[in-house]
């Protein structure tokens, strides 16, 4: 026994299986105790509340609802509706990241100044400070009879921002999306088995046919008897068709956007200045124009340096979308919270709330990292 104890291998296994056995025995304990406390109160678990009607309704849903649908309903349109949020928040963060990045690099000393205040002033303020700010501007935008008009398209109100919308199905924004990136997938076969020259025609063939194909399979999956862009328009008090943003999904989309932007401008410009600058110099050797040498040496080595920092940073911005609460709006967040007011199962909701973040976050962790395997060099970013 003791000449075992002595080989380190044993010993580590011993340590481990020790310590795991130890953090059973808590989790049990806690799993018994809270059982019993539960019982004493006469307090119902599990999660066959799920199917039972929820009764109370919320502002805003992507999907169809009435109060006569089921907690499972109810939460999957909380996820759908943080999905959207997180979503549109995350794009527009990451182009006006990439934007402040580019300022804060340039060489006009004004332009880089500007960069730098606009960092400073959004990274520096609260979010959920920003979200109410936002929230009361656009709370005070003009009535639909006085609204802002964008080429008679989309409109601007307190109301909330109306747009034009296609009457497709849903199944086949999936199918679009679905095209979208098996084309992408293609392409790269295509690129490392064709000639470049051959590359180049089928490429550009393909991305002139992909348009056409989810024009027509958006107008064989038209909503029968409707035309298939519903604009909107003035009725009334109110404007009629089209697809309305509310004021609190757009004060959360600005906010989230401005916010997110300042950190991933920091990203993108670190990102920039970390390319060698020899090899900037050996692209104006070689006779390359500046525009090349940003857009073939610099932009593709920032983009390879920066990504594992973009994922925290998107995974951050995710979880910012539970300041929704604070304005009105119905994310996950805060239809767990009116689920755990109105039903009672608490411990349930939360570990449902806490299932489905992290299933998200995990996702794009997941995505982003497979992306930074697929593009890195290597001997420059990781090892082989």
């Amino acid at each position: 026994m003791s000449s075992l104890l002595r080989n380190r291998k044993i010993r580590e296994i011993v340590l481990q299986a020790l310590l795991v056995s130890i953090v059973a025995v808590v989790l049990i304990g806690m799993v018994v105790n809270t059982r019993a406390a539960l019982d004493a109160q006469s307090l119902t678990t599990g999660f066959g509340f799920l199917e039972r009607s929820t009764g109370w309704d919320f502002s805003f849903s992507v999907l169809p609802y009435s109060i006569s649908d089921s907690y499972t309903k109810t939460l999957t349109i909380g996820i759908l509706n943080t999905l959207l949020l997180g979503f549109l928040g995350i794009s527009l963060a990451t182009i006006i990241g990439i934007v402040i990045g580019l300022i804060r690099t340039s060489g006009n000393y004004l332009f880089s100044l500007l960069g730098t205040i606009y960092v400073e002033v959004f990274r520096n303020v609260p979010l959920i400070l920003q979200a109410v700010f936002w929230y009361s501007v656009v709370a005070h935008l003009p009535r639909p009879k006085s609204a802002i008009e964008i080429g008679d398209l989309a409109f601007i109100t307190g109301r909330g921002i109306y747009f034009p919308v296609f009457n497709i199905a849903l199944w086949s924004v999936a199918m679009m999306l679905v095209l979208f990136i098996g084309w992408l997938l293609v392409l790269g076969h295509f690129k490392r088995t064709l000639a470049s020259g051959r590359y180049h025609s089928v490429r550009k063939i393909g991305w002139c046919l992909l348009p056409l194909l989810c024009l027509a399979l958006a107008w064989f999956a038209r909503i029968p008897d409707t035309p298939l862009l519903d604009v909107p328009a003035l009725k009334g008090l109110n404007f009629k068709g089209g697809m309305r943003m509310p004021p609190e999904l757009t004060a959360l989309v600005i906010a989230i956007a401005l916010y997110g932007g300042a950190y991933i401008g920091e990203v993108v410009r670190a990102g920039l200045m970390s390319v060698p600058r020899g090899q900037i110099e050996a692209g104006f050797v070689t006779g390359l124009s500046p525009y090349h040498i940003f857009s073939r040496i610099r932009l593709p080595l920032a983009v390879r340096a920066v990504l594992p920092s973009l994922t925290n940073q998107y995974v951050q911005l995710m979880k910012a979308t539970t300041i929704g609460l604070v304005v009105g709006f119905s994310d996950f967040f805060m239809i767990v919270s009116t689920s755990i007011n109105q039903s009672g199962q608490t411990l349930e909701l939360l570990a449902i709330l806490m299932g489905g973040f992290l299933l998200i976050n995990l996702t794009i962790a997941f995505v982003m990292n497979a992306i930074n395997r697929r593009i890195a060099i290597v001997g420059y970013e990781v090892k082989s």
